[in-house]
């Protein structure tokens, strides 16, 4: 509990201001969305003929004229990416950190395994991402009471839950790969969420590399096909999972046997 509680409060800064700016955009978001329904139908006939740029966004599957379409796409995006972001940089540096500021040495002499060590830090990870994401939620419930509409409870949870597992799962990522940086790459992480975000967003343009949507986190997040189906994809959540549990994995195997002192 003692390097659970230090890495909260070493990365509380950081988390605050992620989770207001998000906050913010969010609440941001909603209460726009009253003044522009009703020019949002108009949007949407324009996006759905757009072809190849409709399709990178899913922009062709639902309406800027419904609080869901208009949320799963702009609300969407902002948790989605800026998200990932934060859960890449709070992964990557969350091992590497301590040999880049030389503190290593000096954890590393307690009377605690590096087991425990790197179960308290990934521990507090996974409690900053939650904490994120419930706030943002809270925010978002609040922000569409206030501008009077109704909230589609099943599909906003359902995407909320969708960015949690995708956080979730480029956080444990980018933590394995913590174990074998020595000097910390923040730009390691954030590449990471950046390409995997990319890699989908080919996924939807096209039909030949649509077997990126297995590879990315994106591909089970997708807003659009969330609230249209009201569902997850439940064969890519599995993958994802499984792909963030080979990364922590590799990352326990590697830093017990790393040579540090």
């Amino acid at each position: 509990m003692t390097i659970f509680r230090h890495e909260l409060r070493q990365g509380r800064t950081a988390l605050i201001i992620w989770t207001v700016s998000i906050a913010f955009l969010f609440a941001v978001c909603v209460f726009l969305f009253p003044e522009m329904k009703g020019e949002m139908d108009q949007v949407s006939d324009v996006f759905s003929t757009m072809g190849n740029f409709s399709a990178a966004f899913g922009m062709d599957q639902v309406s800027f004229g419904t609080l869901t379409g208009f949320y799963a796409i702009e609300c969407g995006n902002i948790l989605g990416l800026g998200g990932a972001l934060y859960a890449a940089m709070c992964g990557i540096s969350m091992l590497s950190k301590e040999e880049k500021g030389h503190t290593a040495e000096f954890l590393l002499t307690h009377p605690v395994s590096r087991t425990r060590i790197m179960s308290g830090k990934l521990a507090a990870l996974f409690f900053q991402i939650m904490v994120l994401n419930a706030f943002v939620l809270l925010i978002s419930i609040i922000s569409i009471y206030a501008v009077g509409e109704d909230i589609p409870w099943k599909e906003i949870l359902l995407l909320h839950l969708a960015y949690v597992l995708l956080q979730i799962e480029i956080a444990s990522i980018c933590f394995g790969i913590s174990a074998f940086l020595r000097k910390g790459s923040l730009g390691v992480g954030l590449g990471l969420a950046i390409i995997l975000y990319f890699l989908n967003i080919i996924a939807n343009i096209s039909e030949s590399a649509e077997f990126l949507k297995y590879i990315s986190p994106y591909g089970y997040a997708e807003g659009t096909e969330i609230v249209t189906n009201i569902s997850l994809d439940g064969v890519m959540v599995v993958l994802g999972m499984l792909y963030g549990a080979c990364g922590i994995a590799a990352g326990y195997m590697k830093y017990n046997r790393k040579d540090i002192l």
